[in-house]
């Protein structure tokens, strides 16, 4: 069974699986690397789920304000031993809801091309594919989505 904690970057687990997600994109984007972890920065993070399978953390995911109508979904990961178990889509529709919750109309997301498992999941959830945004402008590993928050939408 999959539990779900809403707390913040300071969290240790957290923490921890940033960790291995950094590691794991440092694999998949090579130099790359450089230029994504200046805007992948978790300190002072307020909105942040930890995800649980019988009590060790399996995954994660945050959000964080973009303009006053958006939330920027933010440090996506899973841990390779538990995907494909749903754990993934149970962070993203919490961040979502809490998002709601906040009162945003819409969450927005980059993901890079080299993480086709990350933009299925994104296609599977409703997101669309939208014009690269701010710093991932011009940038040709960048894909970036938007999902338009209703209430019939919301997820349980």
């Amino acid at each position: 069974m999959i539990s779900l904690l809403r707390t913040d970057s300071a969290h240790p687990d957290f923490i921890a699986l940033v960790k291995m997600l950094d590691a794991d994109l440092a694999v998949r984007d090579g130099e790359d690397t450089i230029f994504y972890a200046q805007l992948n920065k978790t300190d002072a993070i307020r909105h942040v789920i930890v995800a649980y399978a019988n009590e060790q953390p399996v995954g994660c995911g945050a959000i964080r304000e973009f303009d006053p109508g958006s939330m920027e979904v933010k440090r996506m990961f899973t841990l390779p031993a538990t995907r494909g178990k749903g754990v993934a889509n149970r962070v993203l529709n919490e961040l979502q809801n809490w998002s709601k919750e906040l009162g945003y109309e819409k969450c927005i997301l980059e993901t890079g091309k080299r993480q086709p498992e990350a933009i299925a999941l994104y296609l599977k959830n409703g997101f669309v594919i939208i014009p690269n945004y701010g710093k991932y402008v011009g940038i040709e590993n960048s894909v970036c989505f938007e999902k338009v928050l209703t209430k019939e939408n919301a997820v349980s």
